[in-house]
C-alpha cells in the first residue's frame, strides 16, 4: 500500500479533555459495571497520539468525541478546537452535536463555527438520529454541504454479557442506519456527505435482505423506497475502517457503499482500541485481497475528497522540514 506525501489521513479518531484522577476512576468503575474490563482508567494523552500518528505514519486525525451532557459537549468543542489551532496540519475536529435538541445543535454550528466537519451519536440522550424532530438540523447542515460522522452510542448498556464496544456498536449502527434509511434522511438531504463509522456495522450484511424485502408491502416505507432507491441510496454513505479491516467486513463494506466509499479509521483515543490492535488493523489493511489493490492503495487519503482544507494542511505540515 502506498499513501499520498501527506500520508494517512484517520477520520476517526477520539479524544477527551483533561480530568481529574476522580473523574477517570468514576468512568472507569462505571465501564466496569458494563462489562468493560480495562485494567486501569483511561487517559488520552495528546503526546502519545502524536507518537502513535508518526509511529503509522498518520498525517492527521479528525478528531471526534460526543459527551452526553450539553455543557461537557460544548467544552469539548472547544477543547478539540484548541487542539487543532495547536496542532493545525496534524489534526482537524468533527465538532459534535447535541441531536437530543435541534434548536441547541443549531445554535452549537453557529457557535462553533468554521470546523472541518460534525460528529453525532446513533442515539443520544434516547433521540435516534432518524427522528422528523431534526428535519431542520439536517437541512441546516445540507445547506451546508456537511461532512457528518455517525457514530454508535458509545454509552450503551452491555449486551448479552459483552461491552457495548464488542458487538453492540455494529447492530445499533444498523439499525439506525437503516431507520434513516426509510425516513429519508440520506434521500431528501443529498448534500450532506454522512461517514458511517466502522465499515458500517450491520449495514453491509443487511443490505442483501433489505434490497430484497425492504420494499415489501408489509414494510412500512413512507417514502416509497424501491429496492432500486434501497441500494443506490446506501451506495452513497461514506464507511470508515476502524476496527473493521477484515477480508469479510471489507469486502461487505465495499459490496454495499463502493470501494471509492471506504476512509481509513483507526478508532484511536478510547479505551478498546491500545498500540497492539491498531498495529493490527493497520496490517490487516496492508494486506487484504478482499478489495482491488487500486482501492485498497487509495483507502489511506481518500478522506481528501471530503476534508480538502483539513488535507490541505496536512500537506503543507509534510513538507515542513
Amino acid at each position: 500500500m502506498t499513501t499520498t506525501a501527506s500520508g494517512f489521513i484517520d477520520i476517526h479518531a477520539h479524544f477527551s479533555p483533561p480530568v481529574t484522577p476522580e473523574a477517570r476512576r468514576t468512568a472507569w468503575e462505571a465501564m466496569q459495571r458494563e462489562r468493560f474490563l480495562t485494567p486501569q482508567p483511561f487517559e488520552w494523552r495528546l503526546d502519545e497520539t502524536l507518537a502513535h500518528m508518526d509511529e503509522t505514519g498518520t498525517a492527521m486525525q479528525m478528531l471526534s468525541n460526543v459527551p452526553t451532557d450539553h455543557a461537557r459537549l460544548r467544552a469539548s468543542n472547544d477543547y478539540g478546537a484548541q487542539i487543532v489551532a495547536t496542532h493545525p496540519t496534524r489534526f482537524g475536529l468533527l465538532a459534535a452535536l447535541p441531536t437530543d435538541d435541534p434548536r441547541a445543535a443549531s445554535e452549537e454550528i453557529q457557535r462553533v463555527g468554521v470546523v472541518d466537519g460534525w460528529a453525532v451519536t446513533t442515539l443520544y440522550n434516547g433521540r435516534s438520529l432518524a427522528d422528523t424532530a431534526l428535519d431542520p438540523l439536517w437541512q441546516e447542515l445540507d445547506d451546508r454541504h456537511a461532512v457528518v460522522f455517525v457514530h454508535p452510542n458509545a454509552y450503551a448498556p452491555a449486551v448479552v454479557g459483552m461491552p457495548a464496544p464488542l458487538i453492540e456498536v455494529a447492530f445499533d449502527t444498523g439499525r439506525t442506519v437503516v431507520a434513516m434509511l426509510y425516513a429519508g434522511v440520506f434521500t431528501r438531504f443529498p448534500n450532506i456527505a454522512f461517514v458511517i463509522a466502522h465499515a458500517g456495522g450491520a449495514v453491509p450484511l443487511l443490505a442483501g435482505r433489505l434490497a430484497l424485502l425492504g420494499a415489501e408491502p408489509w414494510v412500512p416505507n413512507p417514502h416509497a423506497l424501491s429496492t432500486t432507491d434501497i441500494t443506490t441510496t446506501l451506495r452513497r454513505l461514506w464507511a470508515d475502517t476502524a476496527a473493521s479491516t477484515s477480508d469479510q467486513q471489507l469486502a461487505a463494506a465495499a459490496a454495499t457503499f463502493g470501494e471509492d466509499h471506504l476512509l481509513y479509521g483507526s478508532d484511536w483515543g478510547v479505551p478498546c482500541t491500545d498500540r497492539a490492535s491498531a498495529l493490527r488493523d493497520i496490517t490487516s489493511l496492508r494486506r487484504t485481497e478482499a478489495i482491488s489493490h487500486t482501492a485498497r492503495a487509495a483507502v489511506p487519503d481518500r478522506a481528501h475528497t471530503l476534508f480538502p482544507q483539513a488535507a490541505h494542511r496536512a500537506r503543507n505540515g509534510s513538507r515542513r522540514p
